[in-house]
């Protein structure tokens, strides 16, 4: 497989009932100021429509903000769902209040990256820019 044309493509998603966005608009905004092209899909949506929309908008990787304690089955369901659309391809990452011991059974099950609070807008653009597959260069 070849490199895709173009910037990183990142849908960033408030799943489940959680209702505060700003931690969400924030990433967003600073993977956009960084270059990539973003998707906010706003609050309240469902895996079914994360994923959908992922999938529509050919995104690199998929970006959960979750502070509502569903994390473990929020997460989840995305990964499966992709894997049914076979859609692995795109990355999983997310933050929000994920307890410590959630972190790497959460990364076992096929989530790339979990950014706890007090990370910087700087550490996240950085990894995925690493770890998010590569613009192509002119």
């Amino acid at each position: 497989m070849g490199v895709a044309a173009g910037p990183i493509r990142v849908v960033v998603a408030k799943p489940g009932l959680d209702g505060h966005d700003r931690g969400a608009k924030v990433i967003a905004r600073a993977l956009r100021d960084a270059g990539m092209e973003v998707i906010y899909t706003g609050l309240h949506q469902t895996p079914e429509q994360i994923v959908d929309t992922a999938i529509q908008e050919d995104a690199d990787a998929i970006g959960l903000s979750i502070l509502s304690g569903a994390h473990n089955t929020l997460f989840a369901a995305v990964i499966d769902l992709l894997k049914d659309r076979d859609a692995e391809d795109i990355l999983v990452f997310g933050g929000g209040i994920i307890p410590e011991g959630d972190i790497q059974p959460l990364k076992e099950k096929g989530v790339a990256e979990i950014f706890t609070p007090g990370a910087t807008t700087a550490s996240i653009v950085d990894w995925v820019r690493a770890n998010v597959r590569q613009p192509a260069q002119a």
